[in-house]
């Protein structure tokens, strides 16, 4: 879904590194990456590496965004 804001396991904020991992990573590989964000331990690094960003796909299910998409196509109509 959502990068957390934290490690699950040590605390560590790692929610405001995940753009710049996802750019670094396009140039580069992975390992390399995460050593220049300074991630040293392996929870971090599993937190990064294991992340899937899903939040575009469920988006297209919200119910409440296509009621009102229908509301405005009925609006239209009429």
């Amino acid at each position: 879904m959502i990068i957390p804001v934290r490690c699950f396991t040590c605390g560590k904020v790692i929610g405001n590194l995940w753009n710049t991992y996802v750019e670094l990573n396009k140039v580069q590989s992975t390992e390399e990456t995460l050593d220049q964000l300074h991630l040293t331990k392996m929870c971090c690094r599993r937190m990064m590496i294991t992340h899937v960003n899903l939040i575009d796909d469920i988006i297209k299910y919200n119910r409440y965004e296509n009621t009102l998409n229908q509301k405005v196509n009925d609006v239209k109509k009429e």
